[in-house]
């Protein structure tokens, strides 16, 4: 067993872009270098290159007044190309405090915009939020809703127990609005004793019927219920006479282990509308998705989805940005959002099989980053409207406002002018020839999976497999997406194409909280027109203990240079992997530093107390191991961390005292070398309290790897 002394990452662009498969650092991080407080607009824009543009501007600022807060927004852009932008004026920074709803104008597609001006105002310290827009793009009227919070006199907490819905509409473009509508009641039939009712927010849809459809999230008062019991659920409303009056949709099935919350909405081209929303509990995580086929009324059964990958809990913007139902364009949704496990980040990205995955992606602020949404100008023009920046981690300092081309957010590879030169054959593997051995393959009806199914293997041993039989269209250079279902019984499952056209990939289909969707990135590779087999064989138990494997689609992805994504595998102190092996390990957040939403700590002592992370290594190959933890002078300065690799065991001791080099998206990083890996879950890292301090355990990440 060897010793040695930790090597720090100066984890400047360069080096970091180690960890980055096939996308130069900027690509992958954004515009500024890691650890500056740049944003995007601090960067000259092109717009005579390529169409490359992007212009950056604040509209309201809590250090410039007169409010002490601007959080939650909606964004719109009219018919005739006007902007409205809104946002709640606090004059608390309390989600039940005082609230103001404020508007800002522009009539030159974002360039200026009128002064900000109240159009709901709290008098008597009222508490008016959650503002979201809805155009209805035939009549060109424009409706705001937004609710009043209530809270219970026994309610300490700063947020509301209930709340109303409320809407007032502008039909000469937002110059002036009417009569205020209250909408209560509209939920009244439902069976949870939901007592709040948010609508949004941010923005609504026209669908192709006609109908306006907006999401509106709901829960029962705060005072008496835990989390759990406050049913945390989404049920739409509706108008098919042009706002005339409002009706509720059918709830998507509340279920305590998928509690949806703020959402966003996009109608599909095949008609179907998808609602993707946060987890009301806060934290890291996947985001939750309900499909509906009779354009909103019911909802399918919810499901986390790992297509817009795992971050902080918050409101996102997603945005029908080109194609849809009917048309004949190129197929593009666009996801904004804070790419972090904290909210940090704030990135752009987009998706050309209708938010299945996310190919291209480009950060817009890498300071503190918040709500968002999105929006498109006639011409093209991306709008993005977010709260960022400031030091208070529950609420930005300023709001605000970009302007940008597609050419600049793909930095090329796609553009309106000439298109993404983009391709995709999509195999749903519950309709493909396979063979199965050692095992049995069952369907499930599953309006969330691809083709409305998805297969279950369920080996007789662990060995068990399907391979597939599948064509390929045309010879070429392939990028091969697997889309797979988590369960709390999932099977550690090895992938083969070919037998050796790439190297083994490796997954744990175990899910992290609940069941749900997730890809796979297996690789690029030269495939010839033909025949060709995909295999998929349960190698050993996920890190849940099962041996079930989950499958629904191979895609086939034909597109200039590669999909922007971190080759990295991030295992943190509360999630799937990670184990207290040995005495008492209590949670905390005092210090700063840490990944995402807390730390673990054990006091000195003889190596009585121990934790291990388990990651799931995708393939053979040299990674580098590095750890993250936050540095304090009380902190062990020789913490011990023991690192099992493919060659044999290494004991690298850190100096928790001094800080590693910071991320943009959180935690302060330390390197414990590069080491060879197998892949599989034979790797492991264990930390033990045999230190002169107190030992923090936080999270460990592969970065590779290198073959």
């Amino acid at each position: 067993m060897s010793d040695t002394g930790p090597k720090r990452t100066a984890m400047n662009r360069r080096s970091f872009a180690l960890g980055v498969a096939g996308v130069s650092a900027t690509a992958a991080f954004g515009p500024a270098a890691p650890g500056s407080t740049a944003h995007a607009a601090d960067l000259p824009s092109a717009p005579g290159r390529h169409g490359s543009f992007f212009h950056e501007q604040t509209l309201w600022d809590s250090v410039d007044g007169p409010l002490v807060n601007y959080h939650v927004h909606a964004l719109a852009v009219l018919p005739d190309d006007t902007v409205l932008a809104v946002t709640e004026g606090r004059h608390e920074v309390c989600d039940a405090g005082p609230r103001d709803l404020l508007l800002r104008r522009s009539t030159d597609g974002g360039r200026t915009w009128e002064a900000s001006r109240s159009l709901v105002t709290s008098a008597d310290g009222e508490s008016w939020g959650n503002p979201a827009l809805v155009v209805d793009r035939e009549t060109r009227e424009v409706f705001l809703f937004y609710m009043l919070s209530l809270r219970l006199p026994q309610n300490t907490s700063c947020s509301g127990d209930s709340g109303d819905l409320y809407v007032i509409s502008s039909r000469d473009s937002g110059r002036t609005w009417g009569e205020v509508r209250n909408l209560a009641g509209l939920f009244d039939g439902f069976p949870y004793n939901w007592a709040l009712h948010g609508p949004g927010p941010g923005h609504g849809l026209q669908l192709r019927s006609g109908r306006l459809l907006l999401n509106c999230s709901h829960r029962r008062v705060i005072v008496g219920n835990t989390v759990a019991e406050r049913y945390y659920g989404v049920a739409p409303i509706y108008s098919d006479d042009h706002g005339a009056t409002w009706r509720a949709t059918g709830e998507v099935p509340v279920q305590v282990k998928y509690p949806i919350n703020e959402a966003r909405m996009v109608q599909r081209s095949d008609g179907t509308v998808l609602v993707n929303g946060r987890a009301a509990a806060g934290g890291e995580g996947q985001r939750i998705v309900s499909v509906s086929s009779d354009d909103g009324t019911t909802w399918s059964q919810p499901a986390f989805d790992g297509g817009t990958g795992s971050f902080n809990a918050v409101d996102a913007g997603l945005l029908r940005y080109t194609g849809g139902p009917g048309s004949r364009d190129t197929d593009r949704v666009l996801f904004s959002r804070p790419d972090s496990p904290v909210r940090y980040n704030m990135t752009v990205s987009v998706s050309y099989d209708e938010g299945i995955s996310y190919r291209y992606r480009r950060v817009i602020n890498e300071n503190r980053s918040f709500y968002s949404d999105l929006a498109r100008l006639s011409d093209g023009t991306i709008v993005l409207l977010y709260g960022c920046d400031g030091d208070l981690a529950s609420a930005p300092r300023r709001v605000n406002v970009c302007r940008f081309s597609l050419d600049w957010l793909t930095r090329g590879r796609d553009s309106l002018r000439r298109g993404p030169r983009h391709r995709e054959t999509v195999i749903a593997l519950s309709d493909t020839d396979r063979k199965v051995t050692g095992g049995a393959v069952s369907t499930v009806a599953d309006p969330l999976a691809r083709r409305g199914e998805r297969l279950v293997l369920t080996p007789e041993l662990v060995g068990g497999a399907v391979e597939f039989t599948f064509r390929v269209p045309r010879t070429g250079e392939y990028e091969l997406l697997l889309r797979h279902y988590r369960s709390a019984d999932g099977a550690l499952a090895t992938v083969t194409v070919n037998g050796t056209n790439l190297p083994a990939h490796v997954i744990d289909t175990t899910a992290q909280s609940a069941d749900g969707f997730d890809l796979a990135r297996i690789g690029t590779t030269r495939l010839r027109a033909g025949r060709h087999t995909v295999r998929c064989a349960v190698t050993g138990t996920g890190r849940g203990g099962g041996t079930l494997l989950g499958l629904d689609s191979l895609s086939l992805v034909e597109a200039p240079g590669s999909a922007d994504v971190r080759a990295e595998v991030v295992v943190d102190n509360d999630r799937l992997g990670f184990a207290v092996v040995t005495g008492s390990w209590p949670t905390a957040t005092a210090d700063p530093g840490f990944w995402a939403g807390n730390y673990r700590t054990a006091p000195a002592g003889s190596g009585e107390r121990m934790v291990r992370w388990r990651p799931a290594v995708p393939q053979d190959g040299v990674y580098e191991i590095q750890t993250s933890y936050p540095p304090g002078a009380g902190r062990a300065g020789n913490a011990p961390y023991t690192v099992v690799h493919a060659d044999g065991t290494a004991t690298v001791r850190v100096d928790q005292r001094v800080a590693g080099a910071a991320d943009p998206r959180g935690g302060s990083w330390v390197t414990l070398g590069e080491y060879p890996l197998r892949a599989g879950l034979g790797t492991s890292v264990e930390l033990a309290n045999d230190a002169d301090g107190t030992v923090a355990a936080d999270a460990i990440r592969l970065l590779g790897p290198r073959s």
